[in-house]
């Protein structure tokens, strides 16, 4: 039986919790391919953010969408350095289902 098999078998038999669990470990492991991003407990949601901040990867990336300009997200975000937008556009390239998840789950989330 290959490995992705048996991965899918035991994911079969886990409860909703442990797939959490696992899903934050492999987060926290991708994470750190990523210079500049981490994923910490506790800290917004556990969502990937900006080393030194609380600011999530996803909410810079909505913001992108929105037609925000890089100059207006330093501005907003005084502790924002160019160099943290472009590890962020680098995890967001490599992540995009993650980052929609979470924007979409954040969008959910906003009073009507």
């Amino acid at each position: 039986m290959s490995t992705r098999h048996e991965s899918e078998r035991l994911l079969a038999n886990m409860t909703r919790a442990e797939k959490a669990q696992l899903l934050q470990s492999l987060v926290a492991t991708w994470v750190m391919l990523f210079p500049g991003i981490e994923s910490r407990p506790g800290v917004a949601g556990g969502d990937p953010c900006i080393v030194r901040t609380r600011i999530p990867v996803w909410l810079l990336e909505q913001a992108r969408r929105l037609g925000t300009s890089e100059a207006d997200l330093l501005r907003a975000y005084p502790t924002l350095r160019a160099e943290d937008l472009a590890n962020a556009w680098a995890y967001v390239s490599g992540h995009r289902e993650e980052i929609d998840r979470q924007i979409a789950e954040n969008e959910s989330d906003e009073p009507q």
